[in-house]
């Protein structure tokens, strides 16, 4: 009698696997059935709904439109939206969309410790995959949080800052591998079946950092949220319909980790305090949308606003200093929302700053503030990159020989001083009511602090479609 052969997922499930990849796998597996602690639930909500308003507000800017038209031109099953559109798509096609859509310009949020942006791919995964799946509110909450903690551990393990310098673009790696584990969550695969995903996730992780020589900020798009999303996606996708593969692609000959040998890569920071330290609670939120490096010096310059009312005539000469490294970054560039001098122009002269505004291309030609700009200098600091984190010292002087400083130490929104739920929900219906109209971003919005209660991804269409 003909012994029955195994099934290529038993063969699979039989080889040994080590520990580090069995606790990964185990933990992606079970977290759609793992309560979030009150506040980490709370925070993930804040995430959610930031980076919903990114992919909204997104879906009108240049990079966004490519990424719609693009996918529209692909055809595919009906599986999943496109927010901020009408279009239906296949689960894949819609993340690489929504991850780009994300992170269309400088909106969406960061972790900084890990050195990428989680939510541009992380969300759009988990809600496409989702969408297919037809899970519900809870479970995308919990797939949320499990992408930002497998994402910020990947580049930990990798050795993030050295990864980076090397030339390697964490902003993919760690996105990608976020996005892979948000989408299997959400498609419920099991731990076996995991752990072949997360080796087609190592095949494809890629990225090197020429992200930074893009003028268009199309290409960024891509690599920060549209290829990870999409590719994070397509390796669960790939592996719910039958796909097998190696079981243990960190540990033994030739893993990933010697694929990346470096003296900074630590396999082990891949699954450090997973269940007891949620890496969204160390994630930031932008107040301002705009670049990373710009958001203290708005800080700074909305407080001395607040302090007294300051007439734009009033401003002789403003100095604001950043850290050296950063400075180049930001400094008199030809895109409005990464332009430090046009930005901080802006709030001197309107007294705040908008998602309209800062996209403004026209107001970077506008008389009154090109002259306001030509007054301001930006001031590379050596003393404020030795204090670590992201500061800004604004200095004032004003007609009359009168001087106003301000110094902000910690930008508001990032993890140490986090945004409440009010400042959140400000900020996103500044993106979401000139594309929904505020009655339908006032209903997303409820709809996100309350989507534990959402049965079925699918019902959220009606609100995020434009």
């Amino acid at each position: 009698m003909t012994a029955k052969t195994p099934s290529p997922r038993t063969r699979a499930a039989a080889l040994p696997v080590s520990p580090l990849t069995e606790a990964l796998s185990d933990y992606i597996a079970r977290a759609t059935r793992r309560p979030l602690p009150t506040d980490v639930a709370e925070k993930t909500r804040h995430h959610l709904l930031d980076t919903l308003a990114a992919m909204i507000s997104g879906s009108r800017l240049a990079p966004g439109r490519m990424a719609v038209d693009y996918v529209r031109s692909q055809g595919g099953a009906k599986e999943a939206c496109v927010p901020g559109t009408r279009l239906l798509t296949t689960a894949v096609n819609a993340a690489l969309a929504g991850g780009m859509l994300a992170h269309a310009d400088e909106t969406d949020d960061s972790h900084q410790a890990s050195f990428h942006h989680p939510g541009c791919a992380v969300v759009p995964a988990a809600l496409a995959m989702g969408e297919r799946e037809g899970r519900g509110g809870r479970a995308l909450l919990r797939a949320v949080a499990l992408g930002y903690d497998i994402g910020a551990r990947a580049n930990f393990a990798l050795g993030a800052m050295h990864f980076h310098l090397a030339g390697h673009s964490t902003h993919s790696f760690g996105a990608h591998f976020g996005a892979t584990a948000a989408a299997c969550a959400m498609a419920g695969l099991d731990a076996p079946r995991v752990r072949s995903a997360l080796a087609y996730a190592a095949q494809l992780a890629s990225g090197i950092s020429t992200w930074m020589r893009d003028p268009d900020h199309v290409e960024k798009a891509f690599d920060f949220g549209g290829m990870p999303a999409s590719q994070g996606t397509a390796c669960a996708a790939m592996v719910a319909h039958g796909f097998t593969g190696v079981q243990d692609v960190f540990a033994g000959e030739r893993n990933f980790f010697v694929a990346y040998s470096s003296p900074h890569v630590r396999p082990e920071l891949f699954v450090e305090a997973l269940g007891s330290r949620y890496e969204v609670m160390q994630s930031n939120i932008k107040k301002w949308s705009v670049g990373s490096p710009i958001q203290a010096a708005l800080d700074s310059t909305e407080a001395l606003l607040a302090r007294q009312p300051i007439r734009a005539s009033e401003v002789e000469r403003v100095v604001v200093e950043i850290q050296d490294h950063e400075a180049a970054v930001v400094d008199n560039r030809d895109m409005p929302d990464i332009c430090l001098q046009h930005l901080v122009a802006l709030m001197l002269i309107d007294g705040t700053v908008t998602f309209a505004s800062t996209h403004d291309v026209a107001r970077m030609r506008d008389a009154k503030v090109r002259a306001l700009r030509r007054r301001i200098e930006l001031r590379p600091s050596t003393e404020l990159t030795a204090a670590g984190g992201r500061q800004a010292i604004v200095t004032l002087k004003l007609s009359g020989n009168r001087e106003l400083r301000h110094h902000t130490e910690v930008v508001k929104g990032t993890w140490q001083n986090p945004m409440n739920r009010g400042e959140v929900e400000t900020k996103c219906m500044d993106l979401l009511g000139p594309v929904l109209g505020s009655r339908r971003a006032r209903a997303l919005i409820d709809a996100v602090w309350s989507i534990e209660r959402v049965a079925d991804l699918r019902e959220l269409r009606p609100l995020l479609r434009a």
